[in-house]
């Protein structure tokens, strides 16, 4: 029979942050568990992607396990959510779509999907009002025929074929990481400005017209016919720099210094 209840809460010395709430997502059943360490950094790579119900199917060495809050890293939100079931068959009752993540295809006809596939179908999933489990087997054997057969679609992650081994939690991080990303609207690219603010293309234009100007006036430009792809050159050079309103004003006292120097040295 599977508990079905929330085991007695664990105590951490870090609580996880305020920003770790839960997100949804797919429910992560570990089958067999061996070590409460592994445990704990499954539930550390959980909540690093906004995951939050793991299910255990008889663990090896029981539940709770201090160990696993100690490896944990403060993810107790996960921890202290556990259901413990007996049986895979038991910790999948209540799903309507569960994925199996196997190293190698067995004697079967399976769907085999990458995570990258499996975390957009998630997503459809999960839209569609269905729930959703993945299935992660021992850590020295993997998942049998019995538990896999319990899945429609079985996670194979691409890796180098002449070393693809993974621990239980990397496992668990490069699928809950795709699942994260599918939905994810982070900029790819940014330059952080500090106190700062990315200068406006006036800015930018002022301080090429002071450059230039003073390039000029110090015969910078010794051959008129080359000076349009030269000032070109120095405006993509500047473009390229991502400037900031401070440095834009930055670069106007460089110039400015530059050339009264010149002057002191001329008088």
């Amino acid at each position: 029979m599977s508990s079905g209840t929330n085991r007695p809460k664990l105590m951490a010395k870090a609580d996880a942050g305020p920003d770790a709430t839960s997100q949804g997502g797919p429910v992560i059943i570990l089958v067999e568990p061996q070590m409460g360490e592994n445990i704990g950094t499954c539930a550390r790579a959980m909540l690093n992607c906004g995951l939050t119900e793991l299910r255990l199917v008889n663990p090896r060495d029981g539940w709770p396990n201090e160990k696993a809050v100690s490896a944990s890293a403060g993810a107790t939100l996960v921890l202290d959510k556990v259901k413990v079931f007996e049986t895979t068959q038991e910790a999948v009752a209540d799903l309507q779509k569960v994925y199996s993540t196997a190293a190698r295809v067995r004697d079967m006809v399976k769907d085999i999907v990458t995570p990258r596939r499996a975390a957009r179908d998630i997503r459809a999933h999960e839209a569609a009002g269905r729930q959703v489990g993945i299935l992660f087997g021992p850590e020295r054997t993997g998942l049998v025929n019995d538990d896999i057969v319990l899945s429609d679609t079985m996670i194979s992650v691409p890796l180098n074929p002449g070393f693809s081994s993974l621990n239980l939690a990397q496992a668990v991080l490069l699928v809950a990481y795709e699942w994260w990303m599918a939905n994810d609207r982070t900029e790819e690219f940014y330059t952080h400005t500090g106190q700062s603010r990315p200068a406006t293309k006036e800015e930018l234009h002022n301080l090429f017209d002071h450059l230039e100007g003073e390039l000029d006036q110090t015969g910078f430009y010794t051959h008129p016919d080359k000076k349009p792809s030269m000032v070109r050159n120095v405006r993509n050079t500047l473009q390229r720099a991502h400037m900031t309103e401070q440095e834009i004003r930055t670069f106007h006292g460089i110039i400015a210094a530059l050339i009264g120097r010149k002057k002191q040295r001329t008088e």
